[in-house]
């Protein structure tokens, strides 16, 4: 996969948010995808449960805003955002792992305690 087409699915995965639109989520998703977020916490396993997982997200309103260059190297993208809420900012790095056909297949969350700002 390509840098420029990884980088195109991390515009797309901001625009999911800034729509509040779960179709985005669900064409740059694989259909057996994970999520884990934040890492340490229950896995989201299978197309339907990562999109459970984002309609919560979505209707909270939370917006993401990059804060860094993302990183690129074999078949993953990291990046650094925060997620905006009413009355939360949370610091978060995202790892995005990618299959052959150019769809996530697993993404990770990177976020505590620590990286919350009231």
């Amino acid at each position: 996969m390509e840098t420029k087409d990884k980088l195109a699915t991390v515009d797309r995965y901001i625009e999911a948010f800034e729509k509040a639109d779960i179709a985005i989520i669900k064409d740059i998703y694989a259909s057996n995808a994970i999520v884990e977020d934040p890492v340490g916490t229950d896995i989201h396993d299978g197309i339907e449960a990562v999109c459970r997982f984002y309609e919560g997200a979505l209707a909270s309103g939370a917006k993401l805003v990059p804060t860094g260059t993302p990183r690129c190297a074999g078949n993953a993208v990291a990046f650094p955002f925060q997620v905006t809420m009413p009355g939360m900012t949370i610091d978060v790095i995202d790892v995005f792992e990618f299959d052959d056909n150019g769809k996530v297949i697993s993404m990770k969350a990177y976020w505590g305690p620590e990286n919350l700002i009231a």
